[in-house]
Parts: structure tokens; sequence; C-alpha cells
């Protein structure tokens, strides 16, 4: 029998024998690991499930009749990526799968390995393939490590089937994997241990004599147990390194259990799931833009504050919450560009923390503003018909006459001067004659914007009756400036 490769080799991997799982994952060489020194690894590292019947948490994946679980129960496995926070089962899974396949199990760290041994691991395969019709798993762990060329050179061997594809990340496959390796394998999606989950998995490496802290004969106060499920943030490792560390501090006090003041000061600050260039950096940036757009000031501020605490750039936070007041305030409440501006010029004087409060001041003005994106709308509408129509000339009565030659083509004339008009309104369009009468602009009956829906309305009745008055044969300046554009051309 072959021995069993770690998941973390320090050398060139082995094969495993098939149906056996690698040695950190558990299966028929766990004895035999654990006597080669698992017992020094981190607690987390020994309590690693060796069965599906041992893994807790994803039931959306391995409950009954769940996709995953009957793919691990089949042995027959397609190229896939899981992707998942920290602590959530990844690499488990994928070590759970491989002791059912009946094929050669290489892991792959995509931290520390690159392209000449990428390119080693899939020769092998393909001479593996030849020789002896045995498939090759490929575990490639923080696999958005890759860089575009490495995943490229994945690509013609998955397609092929000369190896099978198991990656873990903790990045969005959407952002760091490349579009043909994506397409080619499936993703499974991993949640947040539940804390409950967690509080099972600690409960759990609190009794195991044998990979456990069993002999130790500690037990767990009921409240210190829900704080690791609640403050481990979804995140197994995370809990079982803390219940360690609580454990530790238990015995240096001399005490029989495990209390709620050793897990607080074994897991000690909680740090903000949050990265400044990732999905997580979409994810509330639009969260905070939807609260404010909501009018929900106490969401729009926990968002804002959340995004700060994780080390985000204030500045940008500043230049999104200035388009937010363009975007979705808009004239309903005209002061709201300003507020933001001002608090943008505020964060700069001041910086953190002082200017994270003009920050929040202008996120909650926002929240409560009057809303309304009928600018918004309007310019889209507007930018739409400038791409359609992007050769339409501009009429001729309000076209600039600098020259006697201009004029002389019609330039300005019969452009009709707005304030010595009625009312301040000319019977005169503004607009290309093909795009004659279009609107775009509708304000909404909210905030300033009620004022601004009857001013509309009245500047355009006043043009209605200004065109009613006018000489026959349309609107001022049109028909001379096509009369004085054909003259011009017949004298040429």
């Amino acid at each position: 029998m072959t021995d069993e490769p770690s998941l973390f080799p320090e050398a060139e991997p082995r094969e495993a024998e098939p149906h056996a799982a690698p040695a950190d994952a558990g299966g028929p060489g766990a004895a035999r690991s654990r006597d080669a020194g698992l017992a020094d690894s981190p607690l987390a590292a020994r309590m690693r499930p060796r069965t599906l019947a041992e893994f807790v948490g994803q039931p959306k994946l391995v409950g009954e009749s769940r996709p995953l679980r009957q793919l691990i129960e089949s042995g027959r496995v397609p190229s896939l990526i899981f992707w998942g926070p920290p602590g959530t089962g990844k690499t488990t899974l994928a070590g759970l799968l491989a002791s059912r396949m009946e094929a050669t199990f290489i892991p792959f760290s995509a931290v520390t390995d690159g392209i000449p041994r990428v390119r080693r691991v899939l020769e092998e395969a393909k001479a593996r393939r030849a020789a002896t019709g045995r498939g090759t798993v490929l575990f490639v762990d923080e696999i958005h490590r890759f860089n575009r060329a490495q995943q490229d050179a994945l690509l013609p061997h998955v397609e092929r089937g000369a190896i099978t594809l198991i990656g873990a990340t903790t990045e969005n496959p959407s952002f760091e994997v490349v579009g043909p390796l994506l397409s080619r394998t499936r993703v499974f999606v991993l949640e947040p241990l539940a804390p409950e989950d967690v509080a099972e998995i600690c409960a759990r490496a609190l009794r195991d004599r044998e990979r456990g802290l069993g002999d130790a004969g500690l037990s767990i106060d009921e409240d210190a147990l829900a704080r690791l499920g609640t403050e481990s943030d979804g995140d197994a490792r995370r809990a079982l390194n803390a219940l360690e560390t609580a454990a530790d501090l238990a015995g240096v006090d001399g005490v029989p259990a495990v209390s709620e003041d050793h897990v607080a000061a074994a897991l000690q600050k909680r740090f903000a799931r949050y990265d400044k260039s990732g999905e997580e950096h979409f994810n509330l940036i639009s969260a905070l833009h939807k609260a404010v757009r909501g009018s929900d000031a106490d969401a729009a501020l926990y968002w804002l504050a959340r995004m700060l605490d994780g080390g985000e750039d204030p500045m940008y936070l500043a230049r999104r919450i200035v388009r937010m007041a363009a975007e979705d305030i808009g004239l309903a409440d005209p002061g709201a560009l300003a507020v933001t501006i001002a608090a943008r010029d505020a964060y700069h004087f001041l910086g953190s923390p002082e200017g994270d409060l003009a920050l929040a001041q202008a996120v909650t003005y926002l929240a409560i503003a009057p809303k309304s994106n009928a600018v918004y709308q309007a310019f889209g509408g507007a930018a739409r018909a400038a791409r359609e129509t992007p050769a339409e000339p501009v009429p001729f009565h309000i076209r600039n006459a600098p020259t006697r030659l201009m004029k002389e083509l019609g330039y300005g004339s019969g452009y009709r001067y707005d304030h010595n008009e009625e009312d301040g309104v000319a019977a005169q369009s503004y607009l290309p004659e093909s795009l004659r009468g279009r609107r775009w602009y509708d304000p909404v009956e909210r905030g300033w914007e009620v004022n601004a829906r009857r001013r509309l309305e009245a500047i355009r009745g006043s043009r209605a009756r200004a065109a009613a008055e006018a000489r026959p044969g349309g609107e001022a300046g049109t028909g001379t400036d096509t009369e004085t554009m054909e003259e011009h051309r017949s004298t040429e």
C-alpha cells in the first residue's frame, strides 16, 4: 500500500491510493499521520473531518440528496471550484472528494508553486493517463492567486479531461478566474457556518480524546460556547484556534471549565471581513448606496461604518456619496450636492477620525432627503439620443454667427431673444429637427421638484401659446433659415 499524501506536502506529492483520503483529511491513514506528528498540529488541523458523517455545516451542499453530497458518494467528480470564506470546509471537501475517486490526488499551492510545477504536473498526468488509464485530481488551494498564464496553462488539460481540477478560493471566481476556465468548471458556493454549527464543532473538539482536547478533561460554559459560535463569524478554523487558546488559559488558571472570559481573551478583536478591491468592496458600497436610496439612515450609517472599519479609502466613499446626491436626490433637494461636496472638503481638511463624522453627516442627510432620479433618467435619455443621432446639425437660428460668411449662410437668422418675449419664453425649438418635441426631464412630485414641475409646465405652456401666435409657417426662424441656405447654394 502506498503512503497517502498530505494536502500540504513539503516535497513532491506521491500518488494517493484509490479510496484513500489525504492524511490530514482523515481516512484509513489518520492514525498513522497522527503518529507522524499530527498531534503537534493546531487543533483545527487535527479536527479536520475524515468522513462526510463528521462534516458539519453547508446543508445546501452536503445535505441529503444535495448535489455535492451526490458527487462525493458517487465518486464521479467533474472539475469544480469551491468558493467561500475561510474556515468553511473548502479543503476538507476536496479531501473527501479525493478519498472517493480512483485517481491520483495532487495538492498544489497557488501561493508557493509556479508555472514550472504546473507544467510538470500536467505532463505527468498525461503520461499517467496514457500508461495506466488512471486520472489525476489536481487540488489547487488559493486558486485566485494563479495569474492568467497559470490559469491558461490548465485550460486544454481540463477540457480534455487529462486532469480533474478542484480549486479552492476565498475570492469571487467571477473576478479572479479567467472566463474560459470558469466555463469548464462547476462552482460550489460555501457560506459562513451557522453559530450553532461552530458551537457543535467546538464542543466535539473538547470531547474528542483522540484528536481533540478530551484528555484535558475540561468542560465549557454555555455562554462561552455560544460566544465562540457567534464571534468566530462562521469560521471554524478561527473558532478552534480560539478554543485551543482558551483551554490553555483555563489550564493556567487551574480551573476545570473554559469560561466566557477565557474565550473573550482568546478571540481578541473581531476583524471586518472586507477587501478593498474584491467582491466585499462592491457588496458593501452597493448596500450603502441602496440604504441611502431607500431612505434608511440607520442602515446607511451602519454600512458606512463597516467600510471605514474595514480600511476603505474615505475619499473613495466621499466620491461615491457625491454621486448618490446627484443620482438619487437630484433636484428634489438641490442642497444635497452642496452638503456632500462640503463633507468631502471637510474630510480632506480633517482626516480620520474627525472627518469620518462629516461623511456620516452627509450620508444621513442624503438618506432623509426627498428622492428624485428625474435628472439621472433625463440625462440618460438625452445621452442615448445623442448616441443615436450623432450627426444631427444644430438648427440655424441658434447657431452663433461671428463672421460675415456665417451670417450670409443664415447662422443665427430668425433667432428670438427670450428676454424680450412675454414670460421670457420664445416660440422656437432648441433641438435638432428630428428630435423636436422630445422630452426627457420629468420632475417628481417630491421636494423642490414640485416647484420644478410647476415651472416647467408654465414654460411649456408659454412656448405653446407663443407658437400659436407666431406667423404661419411654423416657429420663428425655421423657414428663413432654409431659404437662406438654399439661396446661398444656388449662387455657388
